[in-house]
């Protein structure tokens, strides 16, 4: 890790507002922001694209191997293709929102993943969300929040995404997905779902994204991360 930048970790269940608070944070503090569960998608996308079974750890494995994901800086964010292709939204679409905590619960891809999340210091100074950042990614950061918010709150925030992106709106479906990737988060073997030592909860359920982008910059100004 390079010494001279600044990590501010973000971790936290599905639709706990994760992407909008770091992004925001990130543009706040003129920070790069990092959505590390873009790059679990991207690999959940080349295998559906390809035809990999997401549960077939070998077939996974060999697709890392062969495959090359490019990272860059776009719009003071990290992007990445992979084998030369921007996978765009369609990583957002339901055929890999389904299949990637198959994905994400496989060792092999974790430590792919991770490999290439602790090589993007070389951009500068990250806020970046995920659900193991402080725990296992960038343990020593200092600035470790963990967002969380009800589970309800939480369903009826990313059906309102999925609203949005596909014109479908079924809060209880949503929430019934949430609540297994919930689970498949917290009991997987690799790297669980969990609060990381020293890190700072904040429960979003009855606060804006405003007051939780405050929250975290306040932070960083008090420790003279960032310019007060």
């Amino acid at each position: 890790m390079n010494k001279q930048v600044t990590i501010v970790a973000v971790d936290g269940p599905s639709a706990s507002g994760k992407s909008t608070v770091s992004r925001r944070t990130a543009q706040a503090v003129g920070f790069i922001y990092v959505d590390s569960g873009a790059l679990y998608r991207g690999i959940t996308w080349k295998c559906v694209k390809e035809g990999v079974d997401v549960k077939d750890a070998q077939a996974v494995t060999n697709l890392l191997i062969r495959m090359n994901m490019e990272l860059f800086l776009r719009d003071n964010a990290v992007g990445y293709m992979i084998d030369g292709e921007d996978p765009g939204q369609e990583i957002r679409a339901e055929p890999v929102r389904e299949r990637v905590a198959d994905i994400a619960a496989q060792q092999a891809v974790r430590v792919y993943i991770v490999e290439k999340l602790r090589m993007m210091t070389k951009f500068g100074s990250l806020v970046m969300e995920g659900r193991d950042i402080g725990t296992v990614v960038f343990p020593d950061t200092p600035f470790k929040y963990y967002l969380d918010a009800d589970p309800e709150e939480r369903a009826r925030r990313r059906a309102a995404e999925i609203h949005q992106q596909e014109g479908t709106h079924d809060v209880n479906a949503v929430l019934s997905s949430l609540r297994r990737r919930d689970q498949k988060d917290s009991s997987r073997a690799t790297a669980p779902l969990q609060i990381a030592l020293g890190a700072k909860i904040i429960n979003s359920t009855g606060m804006t994204i405003d007051q939780v982008v405050d929250t975290i910059v306040t932070d960083l100004k008090k420790a003279g991360a960032v310019p007060a």
